[in-house]
């Protein structure tokens, strides 16, 4: 689910974008506008690295692969 909201978070200001210059093909951009872009691609930017961060797992942890317990399946996991 995560990833999905990367992507749109990245693909939003791109979107955003191409419908201004369709839907407005002759008009340029104001400072005020580029400022209120610039924050955008800022807040974006921020989102998709605090994203990141919270999917990530601590440095120091050790990959155990997922194994068969019994009947049963155990996920992949890290562990300290």
């Amino acid at each position: 689910m995560i990833r999905i909201v990367e992507i749109a978070l990245f693909l939003a200001p791109i979107a955003m974008f191409a419908a201004w210059r369709i839907l407005f093909p002759g008009v340029a951009l104001s400072r005020g506008m580029m400022a209120v872009l610039g924050v955008m691609l800022a807040i974006v930017f921020g989102t998709l690295v605090w994203l990141r961060q919270e999917d990530a797992e601590p440095a120091n942890a050790a990959y155990v692969p997922a194994a068969l317990d019994g009947d049963r399946i155990l996920p992949p996991r890290a562990a300290p």
